[in-house]
């Protein structure tokens, strides 16, 4: 879980914030990439796994809780990047002193 009191030190890993840019698929539909926006500092801390059965295919679904500096730009729609991991965001909240944003996110492996 997230420490009650956020130490901005704990801050430690560089994550990059990468925004959806929909572009037409040319058969009426849109596809999706990202594009990188920000470098931000955040706290990445592991939660629970659990498996998951996607397209027939037997996964593991890793959560996390990560904390960056507050941002008023982030959706549910951005993800992170950490070299090869991606991180999707599932659900985000300021922190009580609105310093601080604490998110759900998955890692999909």
């Amino acid at each position: 879980m997230i420490p009650p009191v956020i130490n901005p030190g704990d801050l430690n890993r560089r994550l990059t914030l990468d925004a959806p840019v929909d572009t037409d698929d040319g058969e009426g539909g849109v596809a999706t990439s990202y594009q990188s926006v920000a470098m931000v500092w955040a706290q990445v801390v592991p939660l629970t796994a659990h498996a998951d059965v996607i397209a027939d295919s037997v996964g593991a679904s890793l959560r996390y809780a990560i904390v960056v500096r507050y941002r008023d730009d982030i959706t549910t729609r951005h993800r992170f990047a950490d070299g090869d991991r991606v991180y999707r965001i599932l659900a985000m909240q300021p922190a009580a002193d609105r310093r601080f944003l604490e998110i759900a996110a998955e890692e999909f492996t």
